[in-house]
């Protein structure tokens, strides 16, 4: 029998591989700027055009590389970082597998420009699926620039996975955001198709999150800090109040990597518990520092899961932490029964000085004499008026035998009564729908009964009427009296200018709509001005969490998104008018049977079936 099994070849290695580290364009862009953070760069500037499918440029001022080291870079399993097993238990940076661009150059067009200080050229590398095209020297200035043209070109299948440039983008900037939000001493820029994005600043942890997610947003964060000899903790809380629908804004960063942990986002929901309105989700932008030996970064390709040592203590001091800081601000009540806020000595009085009190005296005052003149009267005018009280009372009991006599003659004229050319009972209408709970309504048919979920039926009446308004581009639009200004972050710009075309034609009038603020002059007939931003809110979140394929439509989504937010709640109390006119708007769309995510709206119970239950 013959041997099967062999070697594969190199670039089918780097292949597999990059099945695992790269999965999108935003994969690469991670790889990209971690290994310029590494290289000690302090100004990095990230290019992208077309959503990372036709190019995507890192170039930093980081140390560079030698002719060697360049060439080196690009096999499998190469680095810099660590020389022996225990180096996993105890790193400080981002790559070190050494797997990043020998993937990355496996399914793209990559070329590299390099050079150090001490060095007075340079040298460019270009690669094509694994192979080296040329090696030249060239005149560049320090630091290194690498770009990746034509992503997955030899895969074109895993190119047809890739999304709609849209959603890739925002994928985009969820990593930029990643790394420039754990690296505030570096400035950072990107630039999509020719636009200027970002342009970061060296700054602070509060200065880079303002600056990212906007000015309004410094108003809302709360400071965390605690030290413990098992964990440091640093960073920033966002007030409940301001609490949104959308995970957007939550970040845990251990050792300056971003990482996402289900569990310790527990820690923080347990301790906004109690202090956060229904369905909103609190902000958080924390940043752990903790022994390198007690953790495991390498139990995942993309490196934002890792694995702790004592979870458990970790999950006690983020909680108690979180906890302490919103008690600390007066974000959350303090269990102290025996304090009493009047005693409080508020901000703005903390370090002024007390003012001492002016007694003033009347030195002329004497309690003793008897003709002291006081409000007009002298004292002997009031003991006389106060000695004649008897006489106050004369003739009132005449007066009142008056008033009762003159009441008693009173007549009241009495309606004239009209015969009625109707019955009442005749002209009373038979009720025939009944709310159960707040929740559903039952309609009587001939043959039993209807039972409709009120929620899911008014979601399918609006979702066809946004559609149509979408469609046809006859859509009402109610001016506001003052301009509504709205704060988001640039990711969520992004998302509203993609959709702007679509939510004007249902309604939405926006004046601006740029550096983080939205300003709208009309809104749609059915919406209020107080749930503008917790529709256009609900509508990000739904944009960013839904999986669209090649055939998505925002349009849909569009109408989906505002027919949820805008549908009557379960618990809302209707009544028998609105009842009726729900069934009716129902049973007059094209689908009346399924809500627009393709849920049952209502169910039919015969007469038969209800004979059954009592068999």
């Amino acid at each position: 029998m013959t041997d099967i099994i062999q070697l594969l070849p190199d670039h089918v290695a780097n292949q597999i591989a990059a099945g695992e580290v790269v999965q999108r364009p935003a994969s690469v862009v991670k790889e990209l700027l971690e290994n310029a953070i590494d290289a000690r760069a302090t100004n990095i500037k990230l290019i992208v055009k077309n959503a990372g499918k036709t190019l995507i440029q890192v170039i930093d001022n980081g140390n560079g590389m030698s002719v060697t080291d360049a060439r080196l870079s690009f096999e499998r399993h190469a680095t810099s970082k660590i020389r022996n097993a225990e180096d996993l238990f105890n790193l400080r940076t981002k790559g070190f597998r050494g797997e990043a661009l020998a993937s990355i150059a496996a399914i793209s067009h990559v070329e590299l420009k390099t050079k150090q200080k001490q060095d007075d050229i340079g040298v460019q590398i270009k690669i094509e699926g694994s192979e080296v095209v040329s090696q030249e020297v060239i005149v560049t200035p320090k630091g290194t620039s690498v770009a990746v043209k034509n992503l997955f070109f030899n895969i074109p299948a895993r190119r047809n996975f890739l999304k709609s440039n849209p959603v890739e983008t925002r994928h985009i900037i969820d990593e930029f955001h990643r790394i420039a939000l754990a690296h505030p001493n570096i400035n950072f820029s990107m630039y999509h198709n020719g636009s200027d994005m970002f342009n970061l600043l060296v700054s602070n942890h509060r200065q880079r999150i303002v600056n990212i997610f906007g000015g309004k947003t410094n108003e809302k964060l709360v400071p965390v800090e605690e030290n413990t000899e098992v964990l440091k903790i640093s960073g920033f809380v966002g007030k409940p109040e301001f609490a949104k629908k959308t995970r957007g804004e939550q970040f845990f960063f251990v050792n300056n990597r971003f990482i996402k942990s289900a569990y310790l986002n527990h820690a923080i929901n347990s301790a906004f518990e109690g202090i956060l309105r229904e369905g909103t989700h609190a902000s958080y932008f924390l940043y752990l520092d903790v022994n390198p030996k007690t953790i495991d970064i390498n139990i995942h390709p993309t490196k934002t899961e890792i694995k702790f040592d004592d979870e458990h203590t970790l999950y006690a001091l983020l909680r108690s932490a979180v906890k302490h800081s919103l008690g600390q601000f007066n974000i959350a009540p303090v269990l102290d029964f025996n304090r009493d806020g009047n005693m409080d000595t508020p901000y703005g009085f903390k370090n002024k000085e007390a003012i001492n009190p002016n007694v003033e005296v009347d030195s002329d005052f004497n309690p003793f004499r008897d003709e002291k003149v006081s409000g007009g009267l002298s004292t002997s005018q009031k003991k006389e008026s106060v000695a004649n009280w008897e006489g106050l009372y004369v003739g009132l009991e005449s007066k009142s035998n008056v008033s009762s006599k003159d009441f008693t003659e009173v007549q009241f004229e009495s309606d004239e009564l009209t015969s009625k050319m109707f019955d009442e009972e005749s002209t009373e209408k038979a009720q025939k729908t009944f709310q159960l709970h707040n929740k559903y309504i039952v309609n009587t048919i001939k043959s039993g009964m209807l039972v409709i979920n009120q929620h899911r039926a008014h979601q399918r009446v609006l979702y066809e009427v946004f559609l149509q308004y979408i469609t046809v581009k006859e859509s009402v639009s109610q001016q506001l009296l003052f301009p509504l200004n709205l704060e988001f972050s640039n990711s969520e710009i992004v998302i509203l200018q993609s959709l702007k075309v679509q939510l004007e034609q249902t309604g939405f009038v926006f004046s601006k709509l740029e550096d983080s603020k939205a300003e709208l002059t009309g809104v749609p007939v059915s919406v209020s001005e107080a749930n503008v931003s917790l529709v256009l809110e609900q509508l990000i979140n739904d944009v960013e969490n839904e999986v669209p394929d090649s055939n998505f439509s925002p349009t849909d989504l569009l109408a989906k998104s505002l027919a949820k937010s805008l549908a009557i709640k379960t618990g809302q109390r209707l009544s028998i008018e609105e009842q009726e006119h729900l069934v009716n708007r129902l049973f007059a769309c094209k689908e009346p049977n399924i809500s627009p995510t393709n849920k049952q709206t209502f169910v039919t119970m015969t007469v038969d079936d209800l004979d059954k239950k009592f068999m």
